[in-house]
């Protein structure tokens, strides 16, 4: 396997996590529930890659499409999102800013996203349902005032982002994003978390956005404006950062409310978010029915 890939799933009525090769599910959570209840504490024992290693020697305990996936990291103390962090994203505001000196940022809720292949849910107050497209950092080892130099070391493993967004919620005030960041059941994360090896890994990661099978973004993290070891050492400045914990890194250009019309959402649409070195992160698009 090129790359190890480790998901949280739901099987057979219960919540598990494994390792996902072609040809299905190694369960190891089975095998180190006991130890690592879930992905979090796998974390924070520094054992993803141990783990990974030993599923390597395993055949599958079951076929692809008997899991249902979920969001890589259960119940995440913290979920921070970077805006406005690609060259031409800031541009497309139109507004004759600068490059920002420093990060936008706000939080989300764990609720508010969905896992790999689960429908992204348009809500009933809104049919501004956008996309945006992300490389995620998930941290594996916790810190305060993170050096830049010493930030990639904190990084345990990184995943895919449908940072789904309702538009004219998140202009409601005038200082704010969170409601419109924050619906149910309106982003996904995954399909898993591939285990963080060096920063050639994630130094020049091409990340595209598709809907219905059309390119909508395509752009490169060696063009961030905050890179990786900045944005761990900002955040760590003001809030200890802890294993599990997701940093979602920004959006390239091309997000469906920079269309003339604006391109949202509608059910039935099929969203896929790939990056090299990670995979695809496909959803499609349901209406809330509550």
């Amino acid at each position: 396997m090129t790359n190890h890939r480790i998901a949280t799933y739901a099987a057979g009525g219960k919540m598990a996590y494994g390792a996902i090769t072609d040809n299905g599910v190694v369960d190891l959570s089975a095998r180190f529930g006991k130890d690592y209840p879930t992905l979090r504490e796998v974390i924070a024992a520094g054992a993803l890659m141990k783990l990974a290693e030993d599923a390597e020697r395993r055949t599958p305990d079951a076929p692809l499409d008997a899991v249902s996936f979920q969001p890589p990291i259960p119940a995440p103390e913290k979920i921070i999102c970077i805006g406005v962090n690609y060259p031409d994203r800031n541009a497309e505001y139109k507004d004759g800013s600068d490059a920002p000196k420093f990060p936008s940022m706000f939080m989300r809720t764990a609720r508010s996203f969905v896992g790999h292949n689960n429908p992204l849910v348009r809500p009933r107050a809104s049919t501004q349902l956008d996309y945006e497209g992300e490389i995620a950092l998930v941290i594996g080892k916790a810190g305060r005032h993170i050096k830049e130099s010493d930030a990639l070391s904190h990084i345990a493993a990184i995943t895919l982002c449908n940072e789904g967004t309702i538009r004219d919620w998140v202009r409601h005030a005038k200082f704010n994003v969170t409601q419109g960041k924050n619906f149910d059941s309106t982003g996904s994360l995954g399909p898993w978390i591939v285990p963080y090896t060096n920063e050639s890994q994630i130094a020049d990661i091409r990340l595209t956005t598709r809907v219905n099978g059309e390119t909508r973004q395509d752009d490169r993290t060696s063009r961030l404006i905050f890179g990786f070891r900045y944005l761990l050492n900002y955040i760590s400045t003001f809030t200890t950062l802890v294993p599990g914990d997701v940093i979602v890194t920004g959006t390239p250009t091309g997000a469906g409310a920079r269309f003339d019309p604006p391109r949202y959402l509608k059910p039935g649409d099929v969203v896929e978010i790939e990056a090299d070195g990670i995979g695809v992160l496909r959803n499609t698009v349901a209406d809330e029915t509550l």
